[in-house]
């Protein structure tokens, strides 16, 4: 709840109002905190799925510090882009930027057990995608019709059951100990489980900061638990810098066909997750619609934020929705807020001993986090979902979509004679599903006749409905 003592009602909903800094400071570490695990796991799973992450012993494991270190940099530097703007570019409102779940299952079969040479493909998709996420500002408000709660919910849901083989991989010790003894021990679960049980504690028996913050606390709880059973390696802290600048084309940078038509079609679907954040930053915080000035200028930021971050390392940024819903909560609107919380990302980002300590973190004790961040990211889908009138066609085109788009990414032998470029966008799973769903739920008549569908819904159609509320989102 918002605190008199930081202004008046008016001035809280104003963007442009600086809290007393006894105040703010406070307020924009608070935004970090709500965020931090979020944004640095993306590039955790990615260069574990390269090689060189948790449990690999690979030489090139201080590349995953580096890309650590990145993610909570250019996080800032886009967040900085969103809340103080550069011409056009930026909504000029709360809006904190990070590495976004979304890409995981296009950048995974990109870069499976390749090394740290395949990322360069990883960045030039990154860069490309981001140019087209920024074009995509021009003229993003009158593409949402293509995109109702049937698609969306689709989409999300797709992309949190990618996700959550990885969350029990790593509860279980990490794809590098699958097949040995220690896979899956009562001390690998015991670790992810404690995580799990303090997060879900403070969320539903706390209010406030400790409830907005539980998974980073369940993380440090669990790692605490790791280092007292000597499961914390150390050794990388260290050696590492305790400065260090991001380096222009640290992993290279190359362009495939494959790389650049998935980064530029889950563009589409991040700026449409960016236009809902900003909405909900508007109605929540200031009790207004959001210009369209403020939703082109946020779209642009998030896809320069991305493709600058493409260009030094660091994976593709988007609108965070668990901010939005950490604004809704204290009632502060101040672009101000967000921007000391911006400059915190930059500074640890420069601090490459921060993304040590980050890669000490057991996977085990990951693993147990990120089990409830990507369930949390199905659940979002399924509430979008919940506002869907499931009559015949719609659960037809939903059967379809998931049935398809699921199985592929279950058997992906089975495009196993597609071209390299078409198999890796079919395998997402997400591609074809997001596809096959705004096809279909555009050529389809909106009715169909009852004979049509009977013997494929049974005759059930639901028509729940339902919302997820703001501070719960996982981006």
């Amino acid at each position: 709840m918002s605190d008199a003592s930081i202004g008046t009602p008016d001035q809280l909903r104003d963007p442009n109002y600086t809290p007393p800094l006894t105040k703010a400071v406070p307020l924009g570490i608070q935004h970090v905190l709500a965020m931090f695990v979020s944004n640095v796991t993306p590039a955790i799973i990615v260069c574990g799925a390269a090689g060189f992450g948790f449990g690999s012993n690979s030489p090139d494991f201080p590349q995953m510090i580096y890309m650590i270190q990145m993610s909570m940099f250019f996080a800032g530097v886009a967040t900085l882009f969103q809340s103080v703007g550069v011409g056009p570019i930026g909504a000029r409102l709360p809006i904190v930027q990070g590495t976004s779940f979304a890409f995981i299952p296009i950048m995974i079969p990109l870069v499976a057990g390749k090394g740290v040479d395949a990322i360069a493909v990883l960045m030039g998709g990154i860069v490309v995608g981001g140019l087209f996420h920024a074009f995509l500002g021009l003229f993003i408000g009158k593409l949402r019709f293509a995109l109702p709660p049937l698609v969306t919910g689709l989409v999300v849901t797709m992309i949190g059951l990618a996700l959550v083989k990885v969350g029990v991989q790593y509860a279980a010790g990490g794809v590098p100990a699958i097949g040995t003894e220690e896979y899956g021990s009562g001390l690998n679960w015991f670790m992810a489980g404690t995580v799990i049980l303090v997060t879900l504690g403070l969320k539903f028996f706390t209010r406030g900061m400790l409830s907005v913050s539980a998974v980073l606390i369940g993380l440090l709880v669990g790692y605490v638990v790791a280092f007292a059973l000597g499961q914390v390696n150390l050794g990388s802290v260290g050696r590492a810098a305790s400065f260090a600048l991001p380096n222009p084309f640290h992993f290279g940078i190359e362009f495939s066909v494959a790389a650049i038509i998935g980064f530029c079609a889950m563009s589409f679907v991040s700026a449409i997750e960016t236009v809902g954040d900003v909405s909900g930053i508007t109605k929540g915080g200031a009790g207004r619609e959001a210009s369209d000035r403020e939703i082109q200028g946020a779209t642009y930021a998030d896809g320069i934020g991305t493709a600058i971050s493409g260009m030094f390392g660091a994976l593709p940024n988007t609108s965070f929705s668990q901010n939005v819903g950490l604004i809704a909560m204290t009632g502060v609107m101040s672009r101000m807020v967000v921007t000391i919380g911006a400059i915190f990302l930059i500074i640890c980002g420069l601090v490459p001993k921060i993304g040590a300590v980050i890669s000490s973190i057991p996977i085990e004790v990951l693993g147990g986090g990120v089990i409830v961040m990507f369930g949390m990211v199905v659940a979002a889908g399924i509430s979008m979902l919940s506002d869907v009138n499931w009559n015949r066609r719609n659960m037809v085109i939903f059967a379809i979509a998931l049935s398809l788009g699921l199985g592929l990414q279950l058997e992906p032998d089975a495009l196993q004679y597609l071209p390299g470029t078409l198999k890796v966008l079919g395998t997402s799973g997400i591609l074809p599903a997001a596809l096959i769903a705004i096809v279909l739920n555009l050529v389809l008549p909106e009715e169909l006749s009852g004979e049509a569908t009977d013997e494929v819904s049974g005759g059930m159609a639901g028509h729940g409905r339902g919302s997820i509320a703001q501070s719960d989102r996982v981006s």
